[in-house]
C-alpha cells in the first residue's frame, strides 16, 4: 500500500529530501544551544569571564539563526512536496476513475469516491508532511537529548530511560483506543457527503414537498453522528498532554533533587543541571509527538486503504492491443447474450437479435424488463456475462474502444450538460466542428428553434447542471450534442420524455430522413415515438418476447397491443 501511494510523489522527491536535511540541521542546532548555555553559566557567568559570555553569546546567536532559517526552509519545502503529493495523488485516483466501467463505479458509492478525493487525500497530504518534518524531528531530538545528557551526566541520565518506556506503553495504548474511532469517523463522513448530495440534487423535490425540515434533521443526526464520534476519539487523544506534562514535571522533580546534591558533592555544575532540565523537555515532547504522529499515521493508514482501493481498482473492460480501428457500419448483431451485475440475478437472457444498418429500431417494454442494460452492452459501458454482440460484423472487444464510442452515440433520459455556454457543450460531441454544422444538427435535433430565441443564443451560459433550460431543452441539447459525433449508431434512451409530442414527431421524422444511414434505436415508454420504427423489440423480464415490424406485433404480442391500446385508447 505505501508503495503504491508513494508513487505519486514522484517530482516532489527534492523538496522531501531537502525538507528531511533542514530538519536534521535544525535539531542539531536545537541539542547545541543547552550544552552552549552550560558553558555560557559555568565558564562565563560562575566565573565571572566576560570573553566567555561574549562568545557565549555570539555562538548562540549564530546557532539559533541557523535553526530559524532551517526550520523554515523545512517547513517551506514540507509544505511544497506535501501539496505536490496531494495534488498527484488526487490526479492518479482521477485518472484511474476514469477508465471504470460501469460495474467498476457500482462498486463504489459517489459520496464515497468525492471523500476519498478530498478528505481521505487531506489525511494523507497532512501525514506525509509530517512524516517528513516532526516523524524525523521527534526520533533525532529524542536521540540526540539522550546522548547530550548522557555525555553531561550518565547516572542522572538513567532517569529518562526509567520513564521513556512507561510512557511508550501509556502513549501505545492510547493511541490504540483511538484507531477504531476514527475509522468509524471516514464512514460517517461518507453518509454525510451522501445526505447533502443527495439533497442538492433534488433540491426541487425537496420544496415541492415542503420537506426542508425533514432533511435539515436527516443532516443534523449525521451531523451529530460525526461529533460524537470525533469527540470520542479526542477524547481519548486529549490524554497524550496531561500525561506527558506529568510525566515532564515528574522527572524534573527527579533531576532536581538528585542534580542538587551532585552540585553540593562537587560531582555536576549548575549549568549542566540546567541543560539537563533542557532536555527533559526536548526528550518527553519528543515522545509525546511520537505518539501524535502514530495517531495521525493510523488516521492516514485508514484514508491511505481507502485511497488504494480506487488506485488498486482494476477496469473490467479492457482496451484490445492493436484493437480494429474502422466501424464498417451500424449492423448490430446478439448471439446469445446474457448479463448479470455483481451479485445479482441474470437481467438479459440468451438475447438474440440481427439489426440491418441503417435500421430504425424501437424498444418497448415494461419498467424494468432490461431495455436500458440492453443498449448499454452495444458501446462496452458493461460487457456481456455470455455470448458475443457484434457491430459492422466484428465483436465489439475487438475494436480500440475509443473507435468503437466515437461510432455510437447515446441520448439518455437525463443528460448531463456541464456549466459553459450552450456552444460548448454541444463541441463535445465534435471539438472541430464548425458554426454550420453546429446549427444543422441543432436544426435535426429541432434545438434551433428555442436556441434562437435566447439572449446570446449559442454563447448563452448554462448553469451548473443547465438549471437555467426545461428538461425538454437539455435533451435536445443532449440530441444534437449526439448528431454532431456523426456516429454509425445513435441510441436515444427515453431521451424525448420531456418534450411535447409535436416536437418528438418532428424530431423523429428529422433523423430518420436526414440520417438515413444511422441505425437508430429507441427506447421509449411512449407508443407514439416507436410505430413508425422498422421493427420493434419488445422486451419482459430480461428476455425478448417478440421482434417485429409495429403493424405486425399489434396483430400478435400482448404487450405491444396493450401498451398500445392504454395509450391510444380515446
Amino acid at each position: 500500500m505505501i508503495k503504491k501511494i508513494s508513487k505519486s510523489i514522484r517530482e516532489y522527491k527534492k523538496e522531501s529530501f531537502l525538507s528531511c536535511f533542514f530538519i536534521l540541521i535544525e535539531v542539531i542546532m536545537e541539542v547545541i544551544i543547552p550544552l552552549v548555555m552550560a558553558y555560557l553559566i559555568d565558564e562565563g557567568i560562575n566565573k565571572n569571564n566576560s570573553n566567555v559570555i561574549w562568545l557565549s553569546a555570539l555562538i548562540l546567536i549564530i546557532v539559533s539563526l541557523i535553526s530559524l532559517i532551517s526550520g523554515s526552509l523545512s517547513s517551506i519545502y514540507s509544505a511544497k512536496s506535501g501539496a505536490g503529493f496531494a495534488k498527484n495523488l488526487r490526479s492518479d485516483m482521477y485518472k484511474n476513475i476514469q477508465t471504470f466501467s460501469f460495474s467498476n463505479i457500482d462498486k463504489f458509492s459517489k459520496s464515497s469516491l468525492i471523500t476519498r478525493l478530498t478528505t481521505d487525500v487531506s489525511y494523507i497530504q497532512n501525514a506525509y508532511m509530517m512524516l517528513i518534518r516532526t516523524a524525523l524531528r521527534a526520533p533525532f531530538m529524542l536521540l540526540f537529548s539522550l546522548i547530550s545528557a548522557f555525555y553531561i551526566n550518565s547516572k542522572i541520565a538513567i532517569i529518562y530511560l526509567i520513564i521513556m518506556p512507561i510512557l511508550v506503553l501509556i502513549f501505545y495504548i492510547i493511541s490504540n483506543k483511538a484507531m477504531p474511532l476514527f475509522r468509524m469517523l471516514f464512514e460517517t463522513y461518507d453518509e454525510m457527503n451522501n445526505v447533502v448530495k443527495e439533497n442538492v440534487r433534488g433540491i426541487r423535490v425537496v420544496k415541492s414537498y415542503v420537506k426542508e425540515k425533514d432533511e435539515i434533521k436527516k443532516f443534523n443526526k449525521v451531523s451529530d453522528l460525526i461529533y460524537k464520534r470525533f469527540y470520542k476519539a479526542e477524547s481519548v487523544v486529549i490524554w497524550n498532554m496531561p500525561i506527558m506534562q506529568l510525566s515532564m514535571y515528574i522527572t524534573s522533580l527527579f533531576i532536581a533533587y538528585f542534580g542538587s546534591k551532585l552540585i553540593v558533592l562537587g560531582n555536576m555544575t549548575t549549568g549542566e543541571l540546567t541543560s539537563l532540565l533542557s532536555y527533559t523537555g526536548a526528550i518527553l515532547s519528543s515522545l509525546m509527538m511520537l505518539s501524535m504522529i502514530y495517531v495521525m499515521l493510523v488516521i492516514s493508514y485508514a484514508s491511505a486503504e481507502r485511497v488504494c482501493e480506487v488506485l488498486n481498482e482494476v477496469a473490467d473492460i479492457k482496451n484490445p492491443e492493436n484493437g480494429v480501428k474502422k466501424v464498417l457500419d451500424g449492423s448490430i448483431i446478439f448471439n446469445n447474450v446474457s448479463f448479470a451485475y455483481a451479485n445479482t440475478q441474470v437481467i438479459l437472457k440468451n438475447i438474440n437479435i440481427n439489426i440491418s444498418s441503417g435500421e430504425v429500431i424501437g424498444v418497448i417494454g415494461a419498467t424494468a424488463s432490461g431495455k436500458t442494460t440492453l443498449v448499454n452492452l452495444i458501446n462496452r459501458l458493461y460487457d456481456a456475462s455470455d455470448g458475443s454482440i457484434l457491430i459492422g460484423g466484428v465483436n465489439i472487444k475487438d475494436y480500440d474502444l475509443k473507435v468503437l464510442r466515437d461510432n455510437i452515440a447515446t441520448v439518455l433520459q437525463n443528460n448531463v450538460l456541464f456549466k459553459g455556454t450552450i456552444l460548448d457543450n454541444l463541441k463535445w460531441g465534435n471539438k472541430k466542428a464548425n458554426i454550420n454544422e453546429i446549427k444543422n444538427a441543432c436544426k435535426l435535433a429541432c434545438a434551433d428553434e428555442f436556441i434562437n430565441k435566447l439572449p446570446q443564443k449559442y454563447d448563452y451560459m448554462l448553469d451548473q447542471g443547465a438549471t437555467n433550460l426545461s428538461g425538454g431543452q437539455k435533451q435536445r441539447i443532449a440530441i444534437a450534442r449526439s448528431i454532431l459525433k456523426s456516429p454509425k449508431i445513435l441510441i436515444l434512451d427515453d431521451s424525448t420524455s420531456a418534450v411535447d409530442t409535436k416536437t418528438d414527431y418532428k424530431l423523429r421524422n428529422n433523423l430518420k430522413t436526414l440520417m438515413p444511414g444511422v441505425t437508430k434505436i429507441i427506447i421509449a415508454q411512449r407508443i407514439a415515438s416507436v410505430e413508425d420504427a422498422n421493427r420493434v423489440i419488445v422486451m419482459d423480464k430480461g428476455k425478448i418476447v417478440d421482434f417485429d415490424t409495429p403493424k405486425n406485433l399489434l396483430k400478435k404480442s400482448k404487450i405491444y397491443k396493450e401498451i398500445y391500446l392504454s395509450q391510444k385508447r380515446g
